[in-house]
């Protein structure tokens, strides 16, 4: 399977709008567990169950791999929604794989990165939702501080608030991922899921989503 990747933010997109992973709703807004009123709603875990869906995924995800990062050494998981994927593209490129939880465990070996890693290795982290950023950098940080180098993070979606990439910048990780926010609202518009006059509303959130329904 050929990938291209130029392509690839507008194949992801309409996916995740076919399989229901994604929902765009601005006159009828979600409200987030944190309390953010937002018109998207997200559920990557969707993904493992549609076979072709996770196949693109995974083969977008390698595709990434093999051109920004060829030196990568390990895939590592961000638990929970990375685990599956990072398998899958662990065996694809003939891998290591680990997992990294959000905190160390209370108990056993107190392990916050599961799987066997070695200092120097060189480690590709895989994440399935970009937010605000701050689990998947919680994660890479913690590679980082068990002697590895963390070459970047990839993952299926970001939101692309600006607060996101700035912090990803602050930490010197790169960012990569197969899909966006912008790309799916051009992708919905395409298929008659969203007004035109949908567009301009859907955009003010990414902006400036604290505001957002204020």
């Amino acid at each position: 399977m050929t990938t291209n990747l130029d392509q690839l933010p507008a194949v992801i997109a309409g996916n995740l709008l076919e399989i229901g992973a994604v929902s765009l709703r601005p006159q009828q807004p979600f409200t987030w567990t944190s309390g953010m009123i937002s018109p998207i709603y997200c559920d990557n875990r969707l993904t493992m169950s549609f076979p072709s869906v996770r196949e693109t995924i995974a083969e977008g995800f390698a595709a990434i791999i093999r051109e920004q990062f060829p030196d990568c050494e390990a895939v590592a998981g961000i638990a929970t929604g990375g685990i599956p994927h990072a398998a899958w593209v662990a065996q694809k490129l003939n891998l290591p794989m680990l997992y990294v939880r959000d905190k160390a465990k209370g108990h056993g070996k107190t392990n916050q990165i599961e799987g066997h890693y070695t200092s120097g290795q060189k480690v590709v982290l895989i994440e399935d939702l970009i937010s605000t950023g701050g689990s998947s950098l919680k994660a890479a940080v913690a590679v980082r501080e068990a002697g590895c180098e963390v070459q970047g993070v990839i993952a299926i979606f970001t939101y692309q608030f600006a607060h996101a990439i700035e912090a990803f910048q602050a930490e010197s990780i790169p960012l990569a991922t197969l899909s966006n926010y912008s790309a799916l609202v051009q992708e919905a518009l395409s298929r008659g899921a969203i007004r035109e006059e949908d567009v301009a509303q859907l955009q003010s959130w990414r902006e400036n989503p604290q505001e957002y329904g204020k």
